[in-house]
């Protein structure tokens, strides 16, 4: 069983598909997660973030990997946890640059279809239900506002002692729409078959069991 959760930034893709995999005994696979540590790898290697040879080669001495800790899925570059540093302003600001590499988009989605072909997963990004698993039983396109984004962004922040100007994360976010949609590799859009949900006023469990019972309904369908 393989479910696509699509939308842009900080539309709460990640937070409901952790659950909902938690839920019903799903694999999750944050795809968004993965470009961060292409991106981090850049960073700590001193590479430009359009250098795609360059991070390509640093990727063959920087395994990126998840592991489950206290239901929790962390993020590592070989040994190391990087789940925070992934997570930080600058990494948030140049991730868009990177994942629009083609041949960086190319190594990523062959790990992510390799994933998907061997559980039932729950995997979320920019293109999962148009590129990545184009053939999903069930693809879900996340929306919400970028006032609304942004406020989720900012206490997220906060949570982690990141102190960033509220303004500044709008602005961010709606630059990252714009690059993320215009983007000529697998841009972020709404795949013909998949359900959009707006999140603007839905709380956490109400997205989940919003999604829950689509995933369902899909399920009992198959």
């Amino acid at each position: 069983m393989q479910v696509a959760i699509d939308g842009p930034a900080s539309a709460g893709k990640s937070t409901v598909a952790k659950i909902i995999a938690k839920n019903m005994g799903y694999i999750y696979l944050d795809t968004g997660a993965m470009y961060r540590a292409c991106t981090l790898v850049a960073k700590q290697n001193h590479l430009a973030y359009d250098d795609q040879s360059g991070i390509l080669k640093a990727l063959n001495n920087n395994i990126i990997s998840f592991k489950n800790i206290n239901d929790d899925q962390r993020v590592y570059i070989n040994d190391k946890d990087v789940s925070f540093d992934i997570r930080t302003p600058e990494i948030t600001a140049n991730v868009s640059q990177v994942s629009a590499l083609s041949e960086i988009r190319k190594k990523m989605v062959e790990i992510q279809r390799k994933i998907a072909g061997e559980n039932n997963i729950i995997m979320d990004g920019r293109d999962i239900g148009t590129t990545v698993l184009p053939n999903a039983d069930v693809k879900i396109f996340l929306i919400a506002s970028v006032a609304s984004r942004a406020k989720r962004r900012y206490l997220d922040f906060k949570e982690k002692g990141i102190n960033q100007n509220l303004t500044d994360i709008e602005k961010d976010i709606a630059d990252r729409d714009y690059k993320d949609m215009h983007r000529q590799i697998s841009p972020l859009r709404k795949a013909e078959d998949a359900y959009q949900v707006d999140t603007t006023d839905m709380s956490i469990d109400q997205v989940v069991n919003k999604l829950t019972q689509i995933i369902k309904k899909n399920k009992k369908n198959k």
